[in-house]
């Protein structure tokens, strides 16, 4: 509790711009996870998650390897495609790549759709207008990243579907709570659906625009090569969120793995990137930020594939999040190979 406070007053205050746009904190007070805390505070115009880890990884060294630096996971690259086959797999092809491009044009529209007027259903979870200056509770929850894979595999989807799909299941379940004490007299029973038709609920989710830097040291990759870009490089999606009660749980990841598979098929982050750096250029940072109009914000961060050090200490665990955005609710995931665990974020 008293990391939680400490970490919940450092977001009342913002770092002087007489310093470096970064401070780190050390509280040698022992917790159920660690021996003591880190907490380091980073400007977000320094870098965006990946970029960050990266240069946090450069520091850092493998347990079992004190020499050797720990390894990111590095962004699957796609086979290029063969002009050779036959009619169905060139039909295909040209089907996907339409596909691709009338998915942008829709997220596009309603992305600027959104901008303009299209608001999140009003529920608990919906912040007012200046909720971005407003003190942040933080709280860590480490889940088992073994019990993830055994529903990823079952479902054949992914670590990102199984945690949305669990993120919907709780959304979903705190509402109908918060919904059903509205009721007169304390209404709805706990086995009832309380809430209401048709909520829009959405998340801005951020996407990586850049391959995993991987675990070469940043500095000499920097020396050895112009193409490495450092700082902010994300295009953000809006996210449609399932809200409902459902008797098979797994049906809240078939939901999210469906959508999901949907935004893959779309150049809408690419989209958001430049657009979102136009509006910057010409109007300012606040047409330029995120989109306030959705519930919340959604991401992820690549962690080490493998326990490590930093500076000679052991790390047992690595949460990030962020906090100054127009949302009530950030939810950050991490998959890390430290102690098999991921660990959810939630503010």
């Amino acid at each position: 509790m008293y990391v939680e406070d400490y970490v919940s007053n450092l977001s009342r205050t913002k770092i002087s711009m007489s310093i470096p746009m970064w401070d780190l904190h050390l509280l040698n007070i022992r917790t159920s996870k660690a021996e003591s805390v880190g907490i380091l505070r980073v400007h977000h115009s320094i870098g965006d998650g990946v970029s960050l880890m990266s240069l946090f990884m450069s520091c850092s060294r493998k347990v079992s390897d004190p020499d050797a630096l720990p390894t990111l996971p590095a962004s699957k690259k796609q086979k290029p495609c063969s002009s050779s086959g036959g009619f169905l797999q060139r039909f295909i092809r040209l089907f996907s790549v339409l596909l691709i491009y009338w998915n942008t044009f829709v997220d596009a529209v309603m992305f600027l759709i959104t901008i303009l007027f299209l608001d999140d259903t009003k529920t608990p979870l919906k912040g007012p207008s200046g909720v971005g200056s407003t003190p942040r509770r933080i709280v860590h929850r480490i889940v088992s990243l073994d019990d993830v894979k055994l529903v990823k595999n079952a479902m054949n989807a992914t670590i990102n579907d199984v945690m949305v799909g669990v993120t919907q299941a709780a959304l979903s379940r705190y509402l109908n709570r918060k919904y059903g004490k509205n009721k007169k007299g304390g209404g709805g029973a706990a086995g009832n659906s309380n809430l209401p038709k048709n909520i829009r609920l959405r998340a801005t989710s951020f996407v990586n625009l850049r391959p995993y830097l991987g675990n070469e040291v940043i500095s000499e990759t920097m020396k050895s090569s112009s193409d490495v870009k450092l700082g902010n490089l994300i295009g953000y999606v809006l996210f449609p969120f399932t809200i409902a009660l459902r008797e098979d749980a797994l049906d809240y990841v078939r939901s999210a793995k469906a959508t999901g598979k949907r935004k893959k098929a779309t150049l809408e982050a690419i989209y958001t990137y430049f657009m979102a750096k136009t509006l910057n250029k010409f109007f300012g940072a606040k047409w330029g930020s995120f989109p306030n109009q959705t519930t919340l914000l959604f991401s992820n961060v690549p962690g080490p594939q493998e326990e490590i050090t930093c500076f000679g200490h052991q790390v047992a665990y690595v949460a990030p999040t962020c906090y100054g955005q127009s949302n009530v609710s950030i939810d950050y995931l991490m998959s890390t190979g430290i102690n098999d665990s991921c660990c959810e974020l939630c503010q």
